[in-house]
Parts: structure tokens; C-alpha cells; sequence
């Protein structure tokens, strides 16, 4: 995975300069320049940036006051400051502001280049892998308690999306320029992702509220829609609407239902039965998880969504959704299922 450093020098030769000597590195990470600060901060706004190189003497916007937004916005992006003004309280200034790096002018590009691959091997501590499921590798994030901080590509696309886990706990996204649990949809509906994993979460703001596996489950429902809709690639984030409102009921599967009443009774809590194959993806995903863990052949789920009706998935040749209400006796019903 080639990483992105953005270059941020007012002066147009230094840019040119750092560019063309950078360029035989561009197998690890490939440059992006900016003239000033604020032609930065746009540059991260529309691309996924794994550090920044700046000078501190610029118009407009400085590099201290850079930093100090990319430290409030961006955390997870390291920092190397580079300046000609080189001394002891510049250097004191520019780590208590968030800087991982200092650099004097002038300097042999070779030692810039060392610099940086260095950081961005740190980056990726937790290792790099290519050509994964990212929802099922996530789920495991979430079962392990993860910290870390997960960056995506997507193979289709080329798009790229951030991940922060806190203890286990889905903390915020990024993705496109967008924050929360809309880039964490977007990023969930990538099939085929090479992602790295750094074992830090500097981001302490949690944005996300719901938990991890309703989100996959509404990513997972909408791309086998969109699948079935004969479009290619993956959703947008046009296509998000309500998982109520993409369910797509069918006949109900009396022979289930006259199953569950003889076993758990009339007042069961049972609401609805429905084959709904919008799931298919995400039973798969279970059931290679079981395989990982040896748990055996899945056979039943119960998907608890907070919300006024839960649902339980048997697999099969179509998926059967069983629509139940929360308070149910869900003990017995799932023990009547799986025999």
C-alpha cells in the first residue's frame, strides 16, 4: 500500500526540489505538495494523507498553526516540521505542539527520505495485509478489544478510509471527507480492501454510538442489494436509507412459524416471518468466522438492534428472518431453531 506525504513549503523551488528527490521512493510513499497551510488543510480534507512534512515560516497560514489543526482534526497523522530557523525552543515548540519530527535547513533529502520511511513503517506496527473481507477482520477487532488505528484502500476504487478502535469500540471513521458513522457505512460496504493497522488511537472523541455489528449489518444488507440492482463497484452513501425500508418481504414460512408455536408457544413474541436474501452476505460472514474460531456449523443469529423488533437469521438456501419482539423468550427459540 503506497502511503501519501504531503509536502507543505512556500517556496515553489524547495516543493520542486523535495518532489523530484523524493520520486525514487515512490514504490513506499508517493508526495503531494501545498504552497501554505490552507492549500493543506484542503488537500487533507479531500485526500487520505499518512504525514506531513511542513515548514513553519509561511504565509497565510504558518506551520505551527498547521500542526495545531492537524493535531485537533487529524491525530493519527504524524508530523515532521521542517525549518531554517533551527533552534533549542523551536525545536521544544514544535514537539510540545505535536510534531514527531524536526528537521534543520539545510538537509540531504536521503536523510528527509530515511525520516520518513521510518515513521510510516511505525505507522503500520500492527502489521499490513492485502486482499481481505475488511467486515469480518473488524468483527474481530471489536471480540479482541483492539486500540488501533486501521487505514483502508479499497481495490475496486482506490478510495481510502480510516478506522479508530478503543478498546473494541468503533470510536469514529473518516472517509471522502466525511465523519462518523457515514464514512464508517461507506467504508463497510468494500469488499476487497488492503488495510495496515498502527496500535495507537489518538482520536478520544467518540462519534459513532452505535455498536459495530449494526453498522455492518446495514452495509451488508445494502451491497447485496445494490448487487442485485446489476450496478458495479459499491454503494454510495446515496443509497443509504433505512434497513426498514430496504427489507424486502416475502411469503412467510408458515411451516417455521407452526414449528416455533408448537415449541416455544402462542405467546412467543414471534412478528413476523419473511425470507429476506439481503442478509446472505452477512450470514456468510458468520459462519467463516465460526470456521476461524472451529465453533462449529452456524446455525441460528439473533441480531440485537435496540431498536422495537430484533430479528433471528437461519441460514440456508434462502436466509429466513424471523421478526420477534425484544422481550421474547429468546432462550427458548433459539434452542427450538437449532435442533
Amino acid at each position: 500500500m503506497v502511503k501519501k506525504v504531503l509536502v507543505v513549503d512556500d517556496d515553489q523551488g524547495m516543493l520542486l526540489s523535495l518532489k523530484e528527490g523524493l520520486s525514487k521512493y515512490d514504490e513506499t510513499f508517493s508526495i503531494l505538495t501545498a504552497e501554505d497551510g490552507i492549500s493543506a488543510v484542503d488537500e487533507l480534507k479531500n485526500t487520505t494523507i499518512s504525514l506531513v512534512v511542513t515548514d513553519l515560516k509561511m504565509p497565510r497560514m504558518d506551520g505551527f498553526s498547521l500542526l495545531s489543526h492537524i493535531m485537533e482534526h487529524y491525530p493519527e497523522i504524524p508530523v515532521i516540521i521542517i525549518t531554517g530557523y533551527s533552534t533549542p525552543e523551536m525545536e521544544r515548540l514544535a514537539r510540545e505542539g505535536g510534531a514527531i519530527g524536526y528537521i534543520a535547513k539545510p538537509f540531504m533529502i536521503d536523510d528527509l527520505a530515511k525520516r520518513i520511511i521510518t515513521t510510516l513503517r511505525r505507522e503500520a506496527d500492527g502489521g499490513t495485509l492485502h486482499s481481505v473481507s475488511s467486515g469480518i477482520f473488524l468483527q474481530l477487532m471489536e471480540m479482541e478489544g483492539k486500540t488501533c488505528t486501521v487505514r483502508l484502500v479499497e481495490k475496486f476504487s482506490g478510495k481510502q478510509g480510516i478506522l479508530f478502535f478503543l478498546d473494541g469500540q468503533l470510536l469514529d471513521a473518516r472517509c471522502d471527507g466525511v465523519r462518523g458513522e457515514a464514512a464508517a457505512f461507506e467504508v463497510f460496504s468494500w469488499d476487497d480492501v488492503s488495510l495496515s493497522i498502527q496500535n495507537a488511537c489518538p482520536q478520544r472523541e467518540r462519534r459513532i454510538h452505535r455498536d459495530l455489528q449494526a453498522i455492518l449489518l446495514d452495509a451488508m444488507r445494502l451491497k447485496d442489494e445494490f448487487r442485485r440492482s446489476g450496478k458495479r463497484g459499491a454503494p454510495g452513501r446515496s443509497e443509504s436509507i433505512p434497513a426498514e425500508e430496504r427489507i424486502e418481504k416475502t411469503r412467510p414460512e408458515e411451516i417455521v412459524k407452526q414449528f416455533l408455536k408448537k415449541d416455544t408457544g402462542e405467546g412467543c413474541g414471534i412478528e413476523e416471518i419473511y425470507e429476506d436474501n439481503s442478509w446472505k452476505s452477512f450470514v456468510k460472514g458468520i459462519a467463516k468466522l465460526g470456521a476461524a474460531f472451529n465453533a462449529g456449523k452456524f446455525k441460528v443469529a439473533y441480531i440485537d438492534r435496540g431498536e422495537s423488533k430484533d430479528f433471528i437469521l437461519l441460514p440456508g438456501e434462502s436466509v429466513t428472518v424471523v421478526a420477534v419482539n425484544p422481550k421474547c423468550a429468546r432462550d427458548r427459540i433459539m434452542e427450538a431453531l437449532s435442533e
